[in-house]
């Protein structure tokens, strides 16, 4: 790490080591922050959207998988929360945020 500091504060041939220096430091800089936003910011932002726009589409009847592994399906669709049957007349409250998007455990559920 230090030896690449050292290039990126070294000034460049041919110059006094003036403003060409600080220059691109903000330039590489500034391609760090646009390398950081393409390849973990903007993926991210893109899941989650995702992750929100499944949950809002889950209806009473839908089989479901909540992050902590029970099975069950939707009987009450609330603001936040959903009523899930896991068991004959066994019902419980749970957050929509606790519903997994792991579609391959729903299609097991529904079987």
């Amino acid at each position: 790490m230090n030896a690449l500091f050292s290039l990126l504060m070294a000034p460049a041939d041919g110059q006094a080591g003036g403003m060409g220096n600080g220059s691109m430091t903000l330039i590489f800089i500034l391609l760090l922050i646009l390398i950081f936003y393409f390849f973990m910011i903007r993926p991210q932002q893109k899941k989650q959207k995702q992750i929100e726009e499944f949950r809002s589409k889950l209806a009473k009847g839908d089989k479901i998988v909540t992050i902590g592994g029970l099975h069950g399906k939707i009987v009450e669709v609330n603001d936040a929360t959903f009523v899930v049957e896991i068991a004959d007349g066994v019902r419980i409250t749970i957050e929509k945020a606790a519903v997994s998007i792991d579609e391959n455990a729903a299609k097991k559920a529904n079987n």
